[in-house]
């Protein structure tokens, strides 16, 4: 579908991506490229991520687009059971254009919100590769396959806050502006907000490579009963401030 955007007016920054299986082609070193996450077939003929021999399912509630709410369920376990705009970035435009969406940031899915399935991996040469990987992936096909219209988003290695500020120096070469982290870290096993363990992070603009651009850290709340997305600018430590909310 053709549309010109200046028709549209829908700027969403609460959606969702569904990794596609061929994703971490080529994109690890060699060392690393037999350990990358992949898709596989189980007997009962579903579809799952597998890394660092974990199973990790990839579909459910991420994949019900297109479909009446009162048939959401989590029982697409398959690639060709699940709408082609929830993983091919050109369908996934044709979505947005018939939906009168002008620009959408997806946030991660097999990997969670925070990246936790790279996180938890006892390996953390490889979780970074692995993470980074990923956030190429998003930078140079998803968004860049479709510039204008997808925000770049990118995962952080929160296990250590001096390669947090070094991965948002990376991606914020390539164009990327914001980042996708937990509202509350101490529920995935880190230290709190408010503790200085993370002011490598915080203070990355005004690190020694010079000022950054600004970026957004956009955090996810997720509870039983509402999910809400919150947005901080990053200020400078010099400006006495972590960001404010909105």
């Amino acid at each position: 579908m053709t549309l010109d955007p200046e028709s549209l007016t829908i700027v969403s920054v609460d959606d969702h991506l569904v990794e596609p299986p061929n994703m971490f082609e080529g994109r690890l070193a060699r060392k690393y490229a037999d350990r990358a996450p992949r898709v596989v077939e189980r007997s009962d003929g579903r579809e799952m991520w597998l890394f660092e021999g974990v199973e990790i399912p990839n579909f459910g509630l991420n994949a019900v687009s297109g479909r009446p709410q009162e048939e959401y369920g989590i029982e697409p376990t398959r690639f060709d059971e699940i709408r082609k705009g929830c993983w091919d970035v050109d369908a996934r435009i044709d979505d947005m254009n018939a939906g009168g969406i002008l620009g959408s940031l997806n946030f991660p899915s097999f990997p969670q919100f925070c990246g936790q399935i790279f996180a938890n991996t006892e390996d953390k040469e490889l979780a970074l590769a692995v993470l980074q990987a990923y956030n190429d992936w998003h930078i140079e096909e998803w968004a860049g396959g479709a510039p204008g219209r997808l925000i770049p988003l990118s995962l952080v290695p929160y296990w250590d806050p001096e390669l947090m500020a070094a991965e948002v120096r990376r991606v914020s070469a390539l164009g990327v502006r914001a980042v996708t982290w937990s509202e509350n870290p101490e529920k995935i096993g880190v230290p709190s907000f408010h503790n200085p363990h993370w002011d490598p992070f915080w203070r990355v603009r005004r690190g020694r490579d010079g000022d950054l651009p600004p970026y957004r850290v956009v955090l996810r709340c997720e509870a039983v009963e509402r999910r809400s997305t919150l947005h901080y600018d990053v200020e400078p430590a010099a400006h006495g401030g972590h960001g404010h909310g909105s």
